[in-house]
């Protein structure tokens, strides 16, 4: 037997919101993906694309590259659609915990429904981690003072950062439409979160929040990101050769004005990367028909929000 966590994920936190045309997002956090890939196939082959004939091993070796995830997507499930992606548990804790590809880890930034999940310690710590580091990046890049609802709408953003889905293929109000309606699952995930801070002053009847902007406060918050992040900041700011100590290298940038630009752009290039290679991959995974038939239903909600916005 095989230890599987189920999400329900981002836009779909409420089934009873969304129109049987919008398709779920479910992911499946696995401690063997061989042995449930293997354990799907023989219940669900028609899930899979021309993959399925190579086997559950090398279905497996490709589900690690890129953000680590295997989808299968326009799966018909109870007279609607959904996709489901498979991660393996340790993948998934990597990720939380230092943003190798902020794929997983930025979905679960967003309010999400776990419909199973088992007794795992450090899972449960990393997904609290990952919220935490999404607080702290948010901070930076935002003004002393600013509302409830800012803050969720650049936490939303973090995993859109650098996303060239987002330039072509989505609807680029997606983050409005995800923090707007749902305010109060935000709050639920991140209320116990902003009253502990020592850094911020949390207004809560007033939905307001103010931060601490001197250098020493965004020192605080820079060490405190995700190792990833730390490394693509680095890479960013020092010159090639130099080989700096990291510590001294983020104090740089903590005295720098543009200090919240430095740590965006950090983010974009960890996003950027993964995004590519992930829908690179989903040409194999989902199949040539079913990648023409996902892509077009994005066109489509990309231009239904671009004429909604014009009119």
């Amino acid at each position: 037997m095989i230890n599987v966590n189920c999400l329900l994920t981002l836009e779909n936190r409420s089934f009873s919101l969304y129109p049987q045309n919008n398709m779920l997002d479910f992911v499946f956090a696995v401690d063997d993906s061989v042995t449930w890939h293997m354990m799907n196939l023989l219940k669900n082959k028609s899930h899979y694309s021309f993959l399925k004939v190579f086997g559950p091993k090398q279905i497996s070796n490709i589900q690690s590259y890129g953000a680590g995830i295997y989808y299968n997507t326009l799966v018909p499930c109870n007279g609607r659609m959904i996709k489901y992606g498979v991660i393996s548990t340790d993948t998934l804790i990597d990720d939380l915990l230092h943003w190798k590809t902020l794929y997983v880890a930025g979905r679960l930034q967003k309010p999400v429904k776990i419909l199973t999940q088992n007794e795992n310690g450090k899972l449960q710590a990393a997904l609290v981690s990952n919220l935490k580091s999404a607080v702290t990046a948010a901070f930076l890049m935002l003004p002393e003072s600013f509302s409830e609802e800012d803050l969720y709408m650049q936490i939303a953003g973090l995993s859109y950062s650098g996303d060239f889905r987002m330039i072509i293929g989505e609807d680029r109000s997606k983050v409005q439409n995800i923090v707007k309606p749902n305010v109060p699952y935000f709050q639920k995930l991140y209320s116990n979160i902003l009253q502990d801070c020592p850094q911020v002053v949390y207004k809560h009847h007033l939905g307001r929040l103010e931060i601490d902007k001197s250098p020493e406060g965004q020192f605080t918050q820079l060490m405190a990101l995700p190792r990833s992040l730390q490394q693509k900041i680095t890479s960013l700011v020092d010159p090639p050769g130099k080989n700096r100590d990291v510590e001294e290298i983020l104090l740089q940038v903590a005295h720098d004005p543009d200090c919240g630009f430095v740590v965006h752009q950090g983010i974009s290039g960890i996003v950027r990367s993964s995004s590519i290679v992930q829908s690179a991959k989903t040409i194999l995974t989902a199949g040539a028909k079913k990648s023409v038939t996902y892509s077009m239903k994005k066109l489509y909600k990309m231009t239904k929000g671009w004429l909604k916005k014009t009119s």
